[in-house]
């Protein structure tokens, strides 16, 4: 990816992980990354699982981005696969140098290695700069998502 790689996220990699995920106001509220059990028994089930990637981007030994990428299999759509992009963070020190850009063109790029059909991902409805972002890639709000927390 020229002057960073992406590799799958290790155990060093959750206190960067966790920083990028509370640094704003939505993750500030959910995360808590003074305490990173949950997020390391998070990683080992992540890491079990062949359909689901959870990717880091790093320059010079440093993670400055992170996603998950997981693949679904499906009935719908003549049973295609598709994947979902979650969790996309980039270091606050790094938005703006079109790191985000690559390393969402890696996911698609994954994606259709992996023989996705469709790529989706969700966005909170409040994160209009990320809604403008997607559909400058390319991606379309076609649907309403809705969530349930349990």
């Amino acid at each position: 990816m020229g002057d960073f790689d992406i590799r799958p996220a290790t155990t060093d990699d959750i206190p960067a992980i966790v920083a990028m995920l509370a640094d704003d106001p939505l993750g500030a509220r959910r995360e808590s990354p003074e305490d990173l059990t949950p997020y390391r028994a998070a990683l080992e089930r992540l890491s079990a699982d062949p359909n689901q990637h959870l990717m880091v981007a790093v320059r010079e030994g440093r993670v400055i981005g992170t996603l998950q990428l997981t693949i679904v299999p499906g009935l719908s759509h003549k049973g295609a696969t598709r994947s979902i992009i979650e969790g996309v963070r980039i270091h606050a020190d790094e938005r703006g140098s079109g790191l985000g850009t690559r390393f969402i063109q890696w996911a698609v790029d994954e994606s259709r290695r992996l023989d996705c059909r469709l790529v989706q991902l969700t966005s909170d409805a409040s994160r209009t700069d990320a809604h403008r972002f997607y559909e400058r890639l390319g991606f379309t709000a076609s649907h309403v998502g809705f969530k349930l927390r349990l």
